[in-house]
């Protein structure tokens, strides 16, 4: 084995030294050492592959959610579900991302990211197909515990993997996952409720087609589990983690004495809450202003659609500011205008308030980006990361049950639409400290 290796390399070697320099530039881009033509074809088909698995990934990273939040009033009558009862059904999302995604970087280090993003379609096409035929609430809620496991894991991972395997285009990649997340968060919402329509107008039906789409996402990965191909670095990977092997890591910073770190945690947390409020009840709240099941489900693909294009523009403005407060606050601006037209005309003016809720929730890409401003190391935005987002994700965890509550209590809408409203001034204060030119290397280490 070693001697094949050394003959490849060899080989390898001699070849680019008999090319001209446009020509290394091209091997360079294309083979490694390791590689030989049969193995180039097949790291180029392994690459597709994963590309497919990505799209195919981010596509179903959502639906679990928004094709539920469409016919949430005939699931509630469906199961006999009350008003605070469907509330905990949408906080459940963030309670698995909290308590799931945390043993994704494990599982991944055991088993591979591939096996793991794996299981984890295959929990969100079982969960989704079996949810709507278990005959119960609580039926229905593990069925959705287990699509939001297989969504947790996924959700983490999947920057792993556009590292791992596209390092030289992490900036493209993401932004190509970040698309097919958003078109399938849209997507559900918006043809949700005509597929069950078509389909004989039955809820159940309507929500567990969703799995075919999950199922598709399964196929691409199931040769990289097979071949062990996702298991390990890819080759150009190799000698940059070699590299990374022998250099001495720093010590883990105490991110909990970095003021900054709180303030991005409350803001991912609060930013969270508004979206799985506006994803659970959006559409009902235009349902119970008259307007049509079919034209809020839209209303609710407009607003998620609105992520797509500003995902990408958002993160480079914020990029070339020294402090991303005045983006937090246009944000949190258009948010409490939103509110303020659900509050005063939700019939009227739905288009409008569905626009201004969708530029509100992009909050959630300043956030990521936010986290990768301010701190130095790669330690360091790890490490905010993981405690940004766990902690964020357990801030989120009451509000959508609470505007259920008060739904429920109230016999309307106004008291949580109010909730809602002030839930933004606190968002936009955390997230203007968040903003500020700083990191937390500089604040744990005086603190």
């Amino acid at each position: 084995m070693m001697g094949l290796m050394a003959c490849e390399e060899t080989r390898t070697v001699e070849t680019r030294t008999a090319m001209s320099s446009p020509e290394r530039g091209t091997a360079a881009a294309t083979r490694t050492p390791e590689t030989t033509p049969g193995a180039s074809r097949t790291r180029a088909w392994t690459t597709r592959l994963v590309v497919v698995g990505i799209v195919l990934s981010a596509l179903n990273l959502r639906p679990a959610i928004t094709s539920l939040g469409a016919l949430l009033e005939e699931v509630r009558d469906g199961l006999g579900m009350s008003g605070s009862v469907a509330g905990l059904l949408t906080s459940v999302p963030p309670l698995c991302f909290a308590v799931f995604g945390v043993t994704a970087p494990r599982l991944a280090r055991r088993f591979g990211p591939a096996a793991v993003v794996c299981a984890g379609m295959v929990a969100i096409t079982t969960g989704l197909l079996i949810r709507p035929f278990l005959g119960g609430t609580v039926g229905f809620l593990a069925a959705s515990a287990l699509a939001l496991m297989g969504i947790a894991v996924s959700n983490v991972l999947m920057p792993v993997i556009v590292k791992r395997w596209f390092p030289d285009r992490v900036g493209s990649m993401t932004g190509l996952y970040s698309m097919a997340l958003a078109l399938g968060t849209s997507l559900a919402a918006a043809v949700t409720v005509p597929l069950t329509d078509a389909m004989g107008g039955s809820w159940r039906s309507g929500l567990a087609v969703w799995a075919v789409l999950a199922g598709t996402a399964v196929l691409p990965w199931l040769p990289l589990v097979r071949g062990r191909a996702a298991a390990s670095a890819p080759p150009q990977e190799r000698p940059a983690r070699e590299h990374h092997a022998s250099v001495a890591q720093p010590a883990p910073l105490r991110i909990t004495r970095s003021r900054t770190a709180w303030a991005l945690a409350a803001f991912f947390g609060l930013q969270a809450t508004a979206a799985y409020i506006t994803m659970g009840w959006m559409p009902q709240i235009f349902r119970d202003a008259g307007v049509p099941a079919g034209t809020a489900g839209v209303l609710l693909a407009v607003t998620m659609a609105m992520g797509v294009p500003l995902a990408f523009v958002i993160p480079r403005v914020a990029t070339r500011l020294p402090h991303q407060g005045p983006i937090v606050l246009v944000l949190g601006v258009c948010g409490l205008a939103g509110y303020a037209g659900l509050y005063l005309a939700p019939a009227d003016g739905a288009w409008a308030w569905a626009l201004l809720l969708g530029i509100s929730n992009c909050a959630f890409p300043l956030a990521l980006t936010m986290v990768g401003m301010r701190a130095r190391s790669g330690q360091g935005v790890a490490q905010l990361s993981a405690f940004a987002q766990s902690t964020g994700y357990l801030i989120s965890i009451p509000g959508p049950l609470l505007v259920g509550v008060l739904y429920q209590q109230s016999g309307g809408w106004g008291v949580p639409i109010a909730l809602m409203a002030a839930l933004m001034v606190p968002q936009m204060v955390v997230g203007f400290l968040a903003g500020r030119d700083r990191t937390v290397e500089e604040e744990a280490t005086a603190g």
